[in-house]
């Protein structure tokens, strides 16, 4: 465990492929056309939760564990784009068995256009 400090700052880039998002789609049930059906250019649109695993992934690798997200999705992630997610965690309390943690959430495709913005909360058990 490495102990959360105040603007730790980590990022992860992904290219969504249109395997993932059909997996997505039955893992999460939510099967509209829109994800499944290609579009005039073959991409398909990447689920908006599936584009928020990007800040899961991050919280992973602090062993941060969730207690709530907040998302905002701005523009659309299709497969072939390249996303680019930051997290920098903004407050740390330490408590007497843990870290209680929030960070702020910025992702971006490969135009720098912000696609989906957010906040965490959470903590590390010491």
């Amino acid at each position: 465990m490495t102990v959360p400090t105040e603007g730790d700052t980590r990022t992860f880039e992904r290219t969504f492929t249109p395997e993932e998002v059909r997996q997505f789609a039955e893992l999460s049930g939510d099967r509209q056309p829109r994800h499944l059906e290609s579009d005039e250019d073959g991409r398909l649109l990447v689920h908006g939760l599936l584009t928020a695993t990007m800040p899961t992934k991050i919280g992973g690798e602090l062993e941060v564990l969730g207690r709530s997200m907040t998302f905002e999705f701005l523009r659309p992630v299709y497969t072939g784009d390249t996303v680019t997610c930051e997290m920098t965690v903004e407050t740390v309390e330490e408590r007497e068995d843990r870290y209680d943690l929030t960070a702020s959430v910025t992702c971006e495709n490969e135009d720098g256009e912000s696609v989906m913005t957010g906040t965490v909360e959470g903590l590390v058990r010491k």
